[in-house]
């Protein structure tokens, strides 16, 4: 059967995380979970605007289950104690991994020193994932079920080469830098997964793209798409999506029961459509040699943990 994005599996007892989900993508990803019954909780920097989406998505979704935990992707201490407080949940079925600076400056650093781009997109993530993964892990055995980490690309990764041999190094321009966070995010993915299945956890780390999202075509929403919030230009307007149909990639791959560890979703067009699963690329699936484990081991030195798995 096509996947029908307006008609969701049934979510109810399920508890979903979201990051960067006080702002587009991230927020419609929310709405559309909990429209079909999940919980979801949503990170968010900023307590007050992390109240404030909360109550339009309660307001969008009524007796929506949902929560805020607190979580700057720019600090690694912030990531731990965020951490901590998800590790608490009953139960955990899924992570999407959606938040990331846009900061455009090559000295914009994060609270540690990262790149920006490289820390929020990728570190971070990284970091999160490893203090996570038990309480996934707790939930699959518990529930029979397989919880799933999805990760937010970009289709600009099969469009440019980016090399990630020395994850640290910055690229000269802004499009560069977050083209190669992106490339690092699919190569840790895919590595993911097979670490996960060759120590048989019950978790799945799936890879999505959404297109391209536009606030042109965005539905409003208070505190996420309105007068009070910015507003963003893009020359490919006429040809993309909203960023609620730009969520869709990412749900499907967190709540289709067909979605499967190492598959990639994304749209059916370039820029946009209904999310299919599509061939992972080669050299992030499978980039050959000791590559992957050379830039897992370098996302731990960065993250300051061990991803044990």
């Amino acid at each position: 059967m096509p996947w029908d994005p307006g008609r969701l599996p049934a979510l109810t007892g399920r508890t979903f995380v979201i990051t960067g989900a006080t702002a587009g993508i991230g927020y419609f990803a929310a709405e559309q979970l909990a429209a079909a019954g999940a919980r979801v909780v949503l990170t968010a920097r900023s307590a007050p605007k992390g109240e404030r989406v909360l109550r339009t998505l309660r307001d969008t979704v009524p007796g929506a289950e949902a929560s805020v935990v607190g979580l700057d992707l720019a600090s690694l201490a912030s990531v731990r104690r965020a951490a901590g407080e998800l590790a608490r949940l009953p139960r955990i079925d899924g992570m999407f991994l959606n938040g990331g600076s846009m900061a455009m400056g090559r000295s914009d650093l994060t609270d540690d020193g990262l790149p920006m781009m490289l820390g929020t997109h990728t570190v971070a993530a990284f970091a999160l994932v490893a203090s996570v993964l038990p309480a996934l892990a707790t939930a699959g055995r518990e529930h029979g079920t397989v919880p799933r980490v999805v990760h937010a690309s970009t289709g600009f990764v099969a469009r440019a080469r980016a090399r990630v041999d020395d994850v640290a190094a910055v690229p000269r321009t802004a499009i560069a830098a977050y083209v190669k966070a992106k490339t690092v995010t699919e190569v840790f993915a895919f590595e993911l997964d097979r670490r996960l299945r060759a120590q048989a956890l019950p978790v799945a780390s799936i890879v999505s793209r959404p297109g391209v999202g536009v606030d042109a075509k965005t539905p409003e929403r208070a505190g996420v798409r309105d007068a009070t919030t910015p507003y963003q230009r893009n020359p490919s307007a006429p040809w993309a999506q909203g960023k609620d149909t730009a969520a869709w990639s990412g749900v499907r791959a967190l709540s289709d029961p067909e979605a499967r560890g190492g598959e990639y979703y994304a749209p059916t067009g370039a820029l946009r459509g209904r999310p299919v699963r599509i061939a992972p690329l080669p050299r992030t699936a499978a980039p050959g040699g000791d590559l992957a484990a050379r830039v897992w081991g370098q996302l731990e030195a960065l993250a300051g943990t061990v991803l044990a798995v």
